[in-house]
């Protein structure tokens, strides 16, 4: 049985594509179109036929951890689960390894694999606009030195955008009356000009509780004649991420210094780091439940973090009364901290939790009428995460990013944007960070997810893909509606909702990081409109003349499925 009338002469469907179609005179290809992309390591890998170009606002990679650089900067989740699947590195020198380690890790991956060659140092971006007719995005940008200064202006063309932006690169002084009055050193942390040392004998306030400020405190604590941390809100300080693991090697929970007979081991012997490396994964994937209002993990961890904390507290119980929570552990950013509390009962560390009122030119005035005076006072106030670009990205009907994320910024899968926005990608968009688990394979996985996007352009000759509208609606609604069950719907201050105590979750993925790989592992492709780069109506002039690459040209292997076969278990019984 046919599901429509056959023509018996031709075999073709009557009544269906009646306008002629002529075969195209190529062979098909999984790479047939060629494409210029701006932006990854998995590109040249998996994908040929491509113009590759990664633009870079800096004079390095790195991103987050380039731009930052305050002391006591580093990873709060475990270094060996903050690596990238592929690129294991043995030789971390800490459990949680500092910011500088990183940051030349990541540039070691980059020369692994001869990124420099698609890198585009000194590319700011200052605006992206796309053009139906040619189904491409106009990238201009302001060309920048090493020191930041603009010596020129450049425009690229792109077919594919992926935007790798990032989250924690935006900053901006907070807004307290008097602060540009100050008349001694005045450092943010997302921009900090020094190290621990040089505030040496002097009395320093650090403005902040979050990541920064918690990492920040310690650091200077050996040095400062006396260190003030400012702290408006209550936060949790968690134990260690993957801590059974860590308390294996350093009983304390303190940062552990792994030996050179640890590395050594982790070098020589892969089963033993592959078997540490996945104890580590496999705990912190087993936390997800914390995010759930009422889970008996939720109760617990409760009561393990305010024993703990009660305990680092004692010679200062009165701080107790402001930094421990009334929220949910998790409804903010959980931080490991190691070292924070026991700097805060140490003699030079001051913990202030009444507002403040102004700044001075000498120094900080609270709402209760105390004037405290400082040599330096750094703000670790965080970041802009509201996800609305500073540049405009127009796509098509003239819709600005900036406009339609200015109050929800929405999107589907948080990988791309809404229909107006074709052949364009997103890493680390909105809803795509992970409450538990590693970011990075995440990013991996979305990358993965706009490469076969990318495969599936180029092997059917696509010029223009964009999610549906009706796909974004119904995954925003998968949002809205997964989050009131978690704890982050609770009262709590956090940059998951920019920066709100109560308001939509913008910045985590609605489920465990496992969750999301899955995910995004089989693209839904019927969430797409296309349109070809053929002239011709009929979808399938893809399909060329008939003929593989291999067959005509010569070139290539004509018994390619023999590679790498898939060959079924025999059944034991």
């Amino acid at each position: 049985m046919v599901s429509a009338p056959i023509d018996p002469t031709t075999g073709a469907p009557n009544g269906v594509h009646s306008v002629p179609f002529t075969l195209e005179d190529f062979p098909i290809n999984d790479s047939h179109r060629r494409l210029k992309i701006a932006m990854s390591v998995r590109i040249p890998q998996k994908l040929s036929n491509v113009d590759l170009s990664i633009f870079e606002k800096n004079h390095s990679v790195g991103g987050t951890w380039f731009e930052n650089a305050y002391p006591g900067l580093a990873c709060d989740i475990p270094a060996h689960c903050y690596s990238l699947t592929f690129a294991p590195n043995p030789n971390w020198s800490h459990f949680f390894a500092p910011g500088p380690e990183i940051l030349q890790y990541l540039k070691d991956v980059s020369a692994k694999y001869k990124l420099d060659k698609y890198l585009r140092y000194g590319h700011c971006l200052t605006s992206a606009s796309w053009d139906e007719e040619s189904a491409q995005w106009t990238l201009k940008f302001e060309l920048m030195d090493a020191e930041g200064v603009k010596v020129g202006e450049k425009t690229e063309v792109a077919d594919v955008v992926i935007q790798g932006m990032g989250g924690l690169s935006r900053w901006d002084w907070p807004k307290i009356p008097g602060l540009d009055e100050f008349k001694g050193k005045k450092l943010h942390s997302a921009k900090y000009d020094g190290v621990a040392a040089d505030e040496k004998d002097k009395s320093v306030a650090v403005i902040g509780s979050g990541s920064s400020a918690i990492q920040i405190v310690p650091s200077l604590q050996p040095f400062a004649k006396h260190v003030d941390n400012y702290v408006r809100g209550s936060t949790w300080i968690a134990a260690p991420f993957a801590s059974k693991t860590l308390l294996k090697y350093q009983p304390d929970g303190r940062n552990y210094k792994f030996t050179d007979e640890d590395k050594k081991l982790f070098a020589t012997d892969p089963a033993a780091f592959a078997a540490f490396r996945r104890s580590m994964e496999d705990e912190l994937n087993g936390v997800h439940e914390v995010t759930i209002k009422g889970s008996p993990m939720q109760v617990g961890a409760v009561g393990a973090f305010r024993e703990a904390m009660e305990i680092k507290l004692a010679s200062k119980p009165e701080i107790l009364k402001s930094i421990i929570p009334t929220f949910p552990v998790a409804c903010r950013r959980l931080t490991p901290g190691p070292g924070y509390l026991e700097a805060l009962v140490e003699k030079n560390v001051g913990f202030v939790s009444d507002a403040i009122k102004r700044i001075t030119p000498t120094g900080i005035e609270t709402v209760d009428g105390v004037h405290r005076e400082y040599d330096t006072i750094v703000c670790a106030t965080g970041f802009d995460t509201s996800f609305r670009p500073r540049i405009p990205i127009i796509g098509r009907n003239g819709t600005n990013v900036q406009d339609v994320w200015e109050d929800i910024p929405t999107s589907y899968l948080s990988i791309a944007i809404g229909p107006e926005f074709p052949n364009y990608w997103v890493v680390n968009g909105p809803n795509s960070s992970v409450g538990s688990g590693s970011l990075l394979v995440m990013f991996e996985r979305e990358i993965d997810y706009m490469i076969a996007a990318i495969s599936k352009m180029q092997r059917e000759n696509i010029k223009a893909m964009s999610v549906k509208g009706s796909a974004r609606d119904d995954f925003m609604s998968y949002v809205a509606n997964y989050f009131p069950k978690t704890v982050y719907s609770e009262k709590c201050r956090s940059w998951y909702k920019k920066g709100m105590e109560l308001g939509p979750v913008v910045a985590l993925w609605p489920g465990s990081c496992l969750h999301a790989i899955t995910a995004l592992k089989n693209p839904r492709w019927e969430d797409f409109d296309y349109i070809s780069a053929s002239s011709q109506k009929n979808i399938f002039s893809w399909l060329g003349n008939g003929f593989s690459v291999p067959e005509a040209t010569g070139e290539g292997d004509r018994a390619f499925y023999l590679t790498g076969i898939d060959i079924p278990p025999v059944p034991s019984a």
